[in-house]
């Protein structure tokens, strides 16, 4: 991404989407009873309320009524149609990780297998979104945690702890390719979470091979452990290779959210905060729901003078729905240069003799 004389200005960035993250699969319910939703009414709530605080994306994972992540497509199915019917606007971004939660103590945290999370293109209703991981790598969430960040939760438990410190992403190069035609073909839009400059670099080759052809929207993953460390080197590095056309959200893990999303503010990217990446207030002397998170961000924006996108600028700005013809034109869409023509390196630039 180019930052030209005048890119911090606000009127010259684009409204605000801010990505909301409250059904927490790596928590309990009993951590933080009074925003973690459980029944279905709950969760359909929760995003009601995300929305009205001026969240225009949902990350959606489900819950069961023992309060455990849900692994049943049926319930997802569930939970989509009643946020489409209460929030019809809103962009829905399924978790494409289902579901990671151990299901006894002291079990691994490991995500589904490839057929299964494959299904998540034959969701009905289908979301806007489903998150892509590219490339498999170690995913210790707890990495950045302090122990203050799990005191009285079920965290503490050293056998819950250990589940998810052990965490790998299974993202392999055949299963991806597949997963993003599944979508496309369903006509939902790949949301590629990038853990590192790897990452990105891979997304690009799957574009210029014509495996994924529409617009180029990803998460900044800085939350350590296999993934991106929350600092400004890691980010600049990220937000260089990016290409203009990219619609870039950052996403940082506990105390690393709120500083890492004002850095994103200011710099004209997007925004994800939560209980499902954060419970706590910047000085840990209570926790912070979801809504409350989000209401902080608007603030903040504000100060700053960038508005906060509206549902409509938010399906605008990630293109939902668009898809590319030919390489080509998928390409020069995102910003990036073209595919190598003979020895030509391959420049944005007409021809001197064009």
């Amino acid at each position: 991404m180019n930052f030209l004389d005048g890119s911090l200005y606000p009127e010259n960035q684009q409204p605000l989407i801010i990505t909301a993250a409250p059904y927490a699969p790596s928590w309990m319910p009993s951590d933080f009873p009074e925003d973690i939703a459980v029944t279905m009414e709950a969760q359909i709530q929760k995003a009601v309320d995300c929305y009205n605080a001026g969240a225009t994306v949902l990350h959606l994972h489900v819950r069961e009524l023992d309060g455990k992540g849900s692994k049943r497509l049926s319930k997802f199915n569930e939970l989509i149609a009643g946020v489409r019917n209460a929030v019809p606007e809103m962009i829905i971004q399924v978790g494409g990780s289902i579901s990671f939660a151990p299901e006894t103590d002291g079990a691994a945290a490991k995500w589904l297998s490839d057929d299964t999370r494959h299904m998540l293109a034959e969701l009905d209703p289908k979301p806007d979104q489903v998150t892509v991981t590219i490339n498999t790598s170690q995913m210790n969430i707890l990495e950045q945690f302090d122990i203050r960040d799990i005191q009285g939760t079920s965290m503490e438990d050293p056998e819950v702890f250990n589940a998810y410190k052990e965490m790998t992403v299974p993202a392999q190069p055949g299963w991806a390719e597949e997963h993003i035609r599944r979508l496309t073909r369903a006509g939902i839009q790949s949301a590629f979470q990038c853990y590192n400059i790897n990452s990105f670099e891979s997304v690009e080759r799957l574009m210029r091979r014509g495996i994924y052809k529409g617009p180029l929207v990803m998460n900044w993953v800085a939350i350590g452990g296999g993934m991106d460390a929350p600092n400004i080197y890691n980010l600049a590095n990220f937000v260089r290779a990016a290409p203009d056309g990219a619609v870039l959200t950052v996403e940082s893990s506990v105390l690393n959210v709120l500083p890492v999303n004002m850095m994103g503010i200011a710099m004209g990217l997007h925004v994800r905060c939560g209980t499902e990446d954060n419970l706590w207030n910047q000085s840990r002397t209570a926790k912070i729901g979801t809504v409350a998170q989000i209401e902080q961000l608007v603030r903040i924006s504000r100060e700053f003078g960038r508005p906060i996108a509206t549902a409509r600028q938010a399906r605008e700005i990630s293109q939902i729905g668009v898809f590319y013809d030919t390489v080509e034109e998928s390409l020069l869409a995102n910003g990036f240069a073209p595919n190598r023509n003979g020895a030509q390196q391959g420049f944005l630039r007409k021809a001197a003799h064009a």
